[in-house]
C-alpha cells in the first residue's frame, strides 16, 4: 500500500506541489500555526533522501573532481551570479533579489537521484555531488547570503549554520551511518516505507510556508507574475546551461545528463525554510515558486538530453 501511496504522489508531485501552496495560502492562519513544524519535517525528508548513500560514493569524488568542483561552482557562483543579474535587470527591489538568489543558491535537489535513474545516467556520481554538496551546505548558503544581504538586512548567521546542520548534514550523516551499519538492508526495507511519508512532508512544507506569502499572492498583480515568469526563465536557463557545459567540458552524454540534473535540480524546501525563518516574507516568493516548476522542467529536459545523447551516438557511429 504504502508502495502504491509512493508511486501516486510521485507521478503527481507537478500538480501536489502547486495545490500544497494554494492551500497554504487559502488557509494561512492554520499554516501561521505550524511553523514551528518545518525545521522538522525537513529534517525528516533529508533523513529518508540520504538512506541511499554510502561510504563508497566518495570513491566518484576521486574519479571525476572535475565534475564535482565544476558542479559546485555552477551551483554557488554562476547561478546565483545570473539570477542577481537578472534580477536586479527587471526589479528594483533589494527582498526580490534575496529571494531569487536564495532560490538557486541553496544544495542540489536530492530528487534529482530520480531523474538521473530514469535517464540512465551516472547514478554514484550523482550521490556523490549531492553528498559533497549537502556538507557545504552551512558553510557556503551563510557566506552567499551575507554577501547578497550585505548590512541591509541583519542575518543570524550562527543560527543559520546551526539551522542547516540541523535540517540537513545530520540527517544526512544519520541516514549514511545507518546504510553502512546495515549494509544496505535500510535502503531496501525502510526507505519504500518512508518515502511517501518524505513526500507528504515536502507538500506540508510547502502549504505551511505558503502561509508567509499569503499576502503576496492574494491579489494577481503584474509584479507577481513578472516574479513567477522570471523564476520558471531562471530555472530552464539553469537546465539548458548545464546541459551545454556539460557537453562541452566531457562530451559524454551520460556526465552531461548527470551535470544538467545537478546544476538544474534544487533543494528549494532549504530556501524556503531560509527566507520565512530568517527574512522579510517576500523574500520567500520566488523561492517558493521555484517548486512549481522543477518537476515539470526535469521532465521536459530529459526529453532534451535523450535527443542530444542519440545525436552523439549517431556522429560517433559515422
Amino acid at each position: 500500500m504504502l508502495i502504491k501511496l509512493n508511486t501516486f504522489l510521485q507521478r503527481r508531485i507537478a500538480i501536489l506541489t502547486p495545490l500544497s501552496l494554494l492551500m497554504g495560502v487559502l488557509f494561512h492562519q492554520v499554516g501561521e500555526q505550524l511553523l514551528f513544524l518545518v525545521s522538522g519535517l525537513f529534517a525528516f525528508m533529508t533523513f529518508v533522501g540520504s538512506l541511499g548513500m554510502n561510504v563508497k560514493e566518495a570513491r566518484m569524488i576521486v574519479k571525476h573532481p572535475g565534475v564535482v568542483l565544476v558542479s559546485i561552482a555552477f551551483l554557488h557562483i554562476l547561478m546565483p551570479a545570473w539570477a542577481y543579474f537578472l534580477s536586479t535587470l527587471f526589479f528594483y527591489d533589494h527582498l526580490l533579489t534575496i529571494g531569487f538568489i536564495l532560490a538557486v543558491a541553496v544544495p542540489t535537489g536530492v530528487t534529482s537521484v530520480i531523474w538521473v535513474s530514469i535517464s540512465k545516467g551516472n547514478l554514484p556520481l550523482c550521490l556523490s555531488i549531492i553528498l559533497v554538496d549537502t556538507l557545504l551546505a552551512p558553510v557556503v548558503m551563510p557566506a552567499i547570503l551575507h554577501v547578497v544581504a550585505g548590512e541591509e538586512i541583519a542575518v543570524d548567521t550562527t543560527s543559520l549554520i546551526l539551522n542547516l546542520v540541523w535540517m540537513i548534514v545530520l540527517p544526512t550523516l544519520l541516514g549514511i551511518l545507518l546504510n553502512e551499519w546495515t549494509k544496505g538492508e535500510i535502503q531496501s526495507t525502510w526507505s519504500p516505507k518512508l518515502a511517501p511519508f518524505s513526500k507528504l512532508s515536502l507538500f506540508a512544507i510547502v502549504a505551511i510556508n505558503g502561509s508567509a506569502v499569503a499576502p503576496y499572492v492574494k491579489v494577481i498583480s503584474w509584479e507577481l507574475v513578472s516574479i513567477i515568469l522570471l523564476v520558471l526563465f531562471i530555472a530552464a536557463s539553469g537546465y539548458a546551461a548545464a546541459l551545454t557545459i556539460g557537453y562541452v567540458l566531457w562530451k559524454d552524454p551520460v556526465i552531461a545528463s548527470t551535470f544538467m540534473y545537478m546544476g538544474g535540480m534544487r533543494n528549494i524546501a532549504t530556501g524556503v525554510v531560509v527566507a520565512t525563518t530568517y527574512f522579510p516574507a517576500k523574500v520567500a516568493m520566488p523561492v517558493v515558486f521555484g517548486m512549481l516548476f522543477q518537476q515539470v522542467l526535469a521532465s521536459l529536459f530529459s526529453k532534451v538530453a535523450e535527443f542530444y545523447s542519440n545525436r552523439h551516438i549517431l556522429k560517433s557511429s559515422t
